[in-house]
C-alpha cells in the first residue's frame, strides 16, 4: 500500500509519543488495526500504559511553560506550517483515513482538508485573543478582561473523524498557548500515528521541547481513566456517545476541571411544503449516507409535510436505488462499509426493531454478502416509514437508517418533532416560506446548537462554532469564539487615581481618615 510508505508508517509501530520521541516498551499489549474496507490487519500498534501516560503528562507539564511564553502570533506561526505541512502529505493522508475508518476516499481527503482550513483560520485568530474594556462606576479606574493559557488539553477523539476533530481542538489550544494530549480512537489509530508523524517534522524544524504535542494509544481504563482524574489536565474535550460522555463530566467535574463534549445527534431535516426537492434531495442523501451515516450530524430523520410527502417518498426510493456500495477507494462507490462488526450488529438490531415497533422498510435493511464484502461491514443503506413516535427513532443509531416520518404541514408540528429527542446537535429547513424559516430559526423554532436553511444536517464549516446542546453536551470546538475555552478569563480593574473608592458606594473608615 503505496500510501502507507508515503506516511513512513511501519507494519508495528508504537502508539505512544512526547512529540518527536515515540515510547514503546517491551510487553505491551497491542493493538490490530483492521481495515474495515477488506477485513485486512494492515498494522499493529503497541498501546501505551500508565508509565507511558506519565511520562507524556509530565513532559506537557515542562513544555506549558516554555509554550506560552511565545508570543500567541509565533505559535501561530508553527500552526501556518503545519498546514503547509498537511498539504504535501494530502493524499496520502485521506487515503489512509479512507481505508481505515471506511469512509469514501473524497470525505477522508476533506477531513485532511478540514484540518488544513483550521490551521489556516488559527493564523488568524493567534493576533485576535481579544478581550474586552468596559467602563467602570469609579473614577480613574479602568475596567477590563483577559484571556491566558490554561496549560494541558487532553483531547479524547472517536474514529469517524480521526483527524479532522483533533485539529479543530489542537490547533486553536495551540494558539491560545495550551499544549496537547491526544488519545485518539483505538478504531483508528493509524491515522492519529500519521497525523503525529507529520507534526514531529514541523515540531523538530522549529526546535520545540517535548510535550506541546502528544499521543496516547490505549486503553480507555488505562489511559483514558487517568486522564479523566489527572488535575494536571484542567481542560478534557470529548467526543463520543452520551452514556461515556456523562461519565467523562462527572469524573472530571469531581476535580473541578472543565469538559467540552461533543456526543450524540439524532438530527433531523424538516421538507416544508414551499421546499425546493432539486436541493433537499441530493443534501438528505448525503445526510443519511455520509461516512456510512455514522457522524454526529448525520441525517437520522427526514420530517415530510403531508402534501409532498408521496412524492418525496418516491424520489428517495428512486435515489438509494441507484446508490453505488463498495472499496471507498474507488470514487465510482457513494458508500463504504460501517467501522467494524459491533457496529453491523447495531445496525442489524435497529432493523429489527423498526420491524417489530410497527415500522416500514422501503429500501434496504440487510447487510451485504460477497467477495466485494468480505469483511462483512457492509450494509444497504436503509429507507424506514415510520409511524408516530416510535422508540427507536428517539435512540441514535450510528448506521445509515434514515426515517420518514410525516407531519401536518404546520411548522410548530415540524419543530415540535425535531425537538421532541434528547439530542440537540444538528437540523435543517428546506423551505421558500420565509415566515416558516424565521420561526424555525427563532427562540421557539429549532433547540439545536446548528439550525440550517435549505442546506443539509452534516457539513459543518470551519469558521462557525461547532457543537449541540441537551444530550449532544453543550460544547463548542472550532471557529467563533470558541477560543475562549481553551483559556481561562481575567477580570483586572486598575486604579489611576490618588483616591480608593470603593464599589457600590462603600464607605470604609480608618482612624486617619475616611476611605
Amino acid at each position: 500500500m503505496n500510501f502507507l510508505d508515503a506516511l513512513y508508517l511501519e507494519k508495528t509501530m508504537p502508539g505512544c509519543c512526547t512529540g518527536t520521541t515515540w515510547l514503546a516498551p517491551r510487553g505491551r499489549k497491542r493493538l490490530a488495526a483492521v481495515s474495515p474496507v477488506d477485513g485486512e490487519t494492515f498494522a499493529t500498534v503497541i498501546k501505551a500504559g500508565a508509565r507511558e501516560y506519565e511520562q507524556v503528562a509530565a513532559e506537557a507539564a515542562r513544555a506549558f511553560p516554555l509554550w506560552r511564553a511565545l508570543p500567541a502570533p509565533r505559535r501561530g506561526e508553527i500552526v501556518r506550517q503545519i498546514g503547509l505541512k498537511l498539504r504535501d502529505f494530502k493524499l496520502p493522508l485521506g487515503t489512509l483515513i479512507a481505508y481505515e475508518t471506511g469512509k469514501p476516499l473524497q470525505e477522508g481527503l476533506g477531513e485532511v482538508q478540514e484540518v488544513i482550513d483550521i490551521c489556516d483560520y488559527c493564523v488568524g485568530q493567534s493576533r485576535m485573543l481579544y478581550g474586552m474594556t468596559t467602563v467602570s462606576e469609579r473614577p480613574e479606574h479602568r475596567l477590563f478582561e483577559q484571556y491566558h493559557p490554561l496549560g494541558a488539553v487532553a483531547i479524547i477523539t472517536a474514529f469517524n473523524f480521526p483527524v479532522a476533530v483533533w485539529g479543530w481542538n489542537a490547533m486553536i489550544a495551540a494558539i491560545c498557548g495550551d499544549v496537547s494530549i491526544w488519545k485518539p480512537s483505538s478504531k483508528a489509530p493509524v491515522s492519529a500515528i500519521a497525523m503525529q508523524k507529520i507534526l514531529a517534522r514541523v515540531l523538530e524544524s522549529n526546535g520545540l521541547p517535548e510535550g506541546v504535542f502528544s499521543l496516547l494509544v490505549g486503553d480507555r481504563d488505562g489511559v483514558g481513566e487517568q486522564i479523566l482524574l489527572d488535575r494536571r489536565i484542567p481542560l478534557v474535550s470529548f467526543t463520543g456517545s452520551v452514556d461515556s460522555g456523562r461519565g467523562v463530566a462527572r469524573k472530571v467535574g469531581e476535580r473541578l476541571g472543565k469538559t467540552i463534549l461533543e456526543l450524540g445527534g439524532n438530527n433531523a431535516i424538516l421538507i416544508g411544503e414551499s421546499a425546493d426537492l432539486a436541493l433537499a434531495l441530493p443534501a438528505v442523501v448525503f445526510g443519511a449516507i455520509g461516512t456510512a451515516g455514522q457522524r454526529c450530524t448525520s441525517t437520522r430523520r427526514l420530517l415530510i409535510a403531508e402534501r409532498r410527502y408521496d412524492e418525496v417518498k418516491e424520489l428517495l426510493c428512486r435515489a438509494y436505488g441507484s446508490l453505488k456500495i463498495g472499496n471507498p477507494l474507488l470514487e465510482a462507490n457513494h458508500l463504504g462499509p460501517l467501522i467494524d462488526l459491533e457496529a453491523v450488529k447495531t445496525y442489524n438490531k435497529a432493523i429489527k426493531a423498526i420491524v417489530a415497533q410497527g415500522g416500514t422498510i422501503l429500501h434496504g435493511g440487510n447487510v451485504l454478502k460477497g467477495s466485494d464484502y468480505a469483511s462483512g461491514c457492509y450494509v444497504e443503506p436503509t429507507l424506514a416509514e415510520v409511524p408516530g413516535h416510535l422508540p427507536i427513532v428517539h435512540r441514535e443509531t450510528f448506521a445509515p437508517i434514515l426515517y420518514l416520518i410525516k407531519y401536518s404541514g404546520d411548522i410548530e408540528q415540524g419543530i415540535a418533532l425535531n425537538n421532541e429527542v434528547d439530542q440537540g446537535l444538528a437540523s435543517a429547513i428546506f423551505s421558500n416560506d420565509h415566515r416558516e424559516i424565521e420561526i424555525f430559526l427563532s427562540a421557539r423554532g429549532s433547540d439545536c446548537g446548528i439550525a440550517n436553511v435549505n442546506i443539509g444536517t452534516s457539513g459543518a464549516e470551519i469558521g462557525g462554532a461547532f457543537g449541540g446542546e441537551k444530550d449532544t453536551g453543550g460544547g463548542r470546538e472550532s471557529g467563533s469564539d470558541a477560543w475562549k475555552a481553551y483559556m481561562r478569563r481575567q477580570t483586572v480593574t486598575i486604579n489611576y487615581g490618588k483616591g480608593l473608592p470603593l464599589a457600590q458606594g462603600i464607605k470604609f473608615s480608618l482612624r486617619d481618615g475616611e476611605v
